[in-house]
């Protein structure tokens, strides 16, 4: 099992190769001291699983997050107990605080042997969402729109269009298809949220969400887009 330990404090990176000597199992395939650092690996190789610091340079652990494409198995090692709650609310198999105990790092890992690493993410139910000082946990079913602007995807919820770093493609991944609807390269709808599909001139479809907007729906996706809403 590959592991990247992210942690910005020298001795507490070599305190937990000591610790991880003691098992077998796992291999330190590389270190991280900045966010930055941590997402460029991720970027060059795949990893099993990930100690992640919550305050690092650059950024949180959950920042770090945010960022990725292919989240590993996390197990988040600080020194602050308050940010448990969000650490499992992003799926992170478990929450160590330093100084590490020999036997709650073991159980950590016994959890990770306990979920293997192929099997697929579960589809999302909620999402936690920063836009500059706010923040919000969303429930998927209430997204009506995810939009692709580059790398990241606006969000539209209720009042709100929050940018988040995450790809569109990435988001796909964890949606639920009976649901959530690919319209374009650029477009995910909530098929919820649907109140009125409109013939394009071009022969593709214009889907008019409550509470807005209207969304294109390619030629090439509008046949399909019939079919699942049997028109």
């Amino acid at each position: 099992m590959k592991a990247l330990v992210a942690d910005d404090e020298r001795l507490a990176r070599q305190e937990l190769r000591r610790l991880l000597s003691d098992h077998a199992g796992v291999t330190i395939a590389g270190e991280a001291g900045t966010i930055d650092e941590a997402a460029a690996m991720l970027g060059r190789q795949d990893f099993d699983l990930l100690f992640l610091d919550i305050q690092m340079p650059g950024g949180s652990g959950f920042d770090l997050l945010e960022r990725l494409e292919r989240v590993p198995q996390v197990i988040f090692t600080t020194a602050f107990d308050q940010y448990a709650i969000r650490a499992f609310e992003v799926d992170a198999l478990d929450y160590l605080l330093k100084p590490i105990a020999p036997e709650r790092l073991a159980a950590a890992l016994e959890r990770v042997r306990r979920t293997p690493v192929s099997a697929p993410r579960p589809l999302l139910e909620r999402v936690f969402v920063r836009d500059g000082p706010r923040s919000w946990i969303v429930r998927v079913a209430d997204i009506r729109l995810l939009e692709a602007e580059g790398n990241y995807a606006r969000l539209y919820f209720g009042g709100h269009r929050p940018l988040i770093q995450r790809s569109l493609q990435a988001l796909e991944a964890r949606l639920d298809p009976a649901d959530f609807f690919r319209a374009s390269r650029s477009h995910i709808i909530n098929l919820r949220w649907v109140a009125e599909v409109e013939t394009a001139v071009d022969g593709g479809l214009v889907v008019a969400l409550r509470d807005g907007p209207h969304v294109p729906v390619s030629r090439r996706q509008a046949r399909r887009l019939r079919e699942q809403l049997a028109l």
